[in-house]
């Protein structure tokens, strides 16, 4: 199994690549507005808030999987964590353990830097996406409903 690394720039037309790969996936594949100079500020810019690790597929520069994450951090706990905004192996590759490769390695970072969780959300309707993490041993949270202010809202919520 190929190891996980964190993004280089020169993976960003790859990611965007998984990232609309991923939107089709879930059912949105209109909804990508990113663009490669975007994920170019985000990941490598002066001051980068969010983060990716990947997984080469092949020779050629196809990435086979991606976790792209940030930090949040809990009040409760004093310390940060880590939200993986969006987790991605390409069908090609599933079912080779490099999911587990991500989140993992993901965990091992939690626990290294003394975060004290790891935490994404996950579509209602992904039954495969929620049976492989809940055999990681990864549980829902109940009681607990995202909320979200986007588009027009949330220009008129200023």
């Amino acid at each position: 199994m190929k190891p996980i690394r964190p993004a280089v720039p020169a993976d960003v037309p790859e990611i965007l690549r998984l990232v609309i790969e991923l939107a089709e996936y879930e059912r949105e594949p209109d909804a990508v507005a990113a663009t490669e100079e975007g994920f170019l500020t985000a990941l490598f810019g002066d001051d980068p808030a969010v983060h990716a690790f990947v997984i080469d597929g092949d020779e050629a520069g196809t990435l086979a999987g991606m976790a792209v994450w940030f930090l949040t951090f809990s009040t409760w706990e004093g310390v940060h964590g880590i939200h993986l905004e969006d987790l991605y192996v390409r069908p090609a590759y599933r079912g080779s353990g490099l999911g587990t490769a991500l989140l993992t390695g993901l965990a091992a970072l939690c626990v290294q830097r003394g975060y004290a969780r790891l935490e994404w959300d996950v579509l209602d309707w992904n039954a495969p996406a929620i049976g492989f993490y809940e055999s990681l041993g990864a549980r829902p949270l109940d009681g607990w409903t995202t909320y979200r202010l986007d588009g027009e809202a949330l220009l008129h919520s200023t």
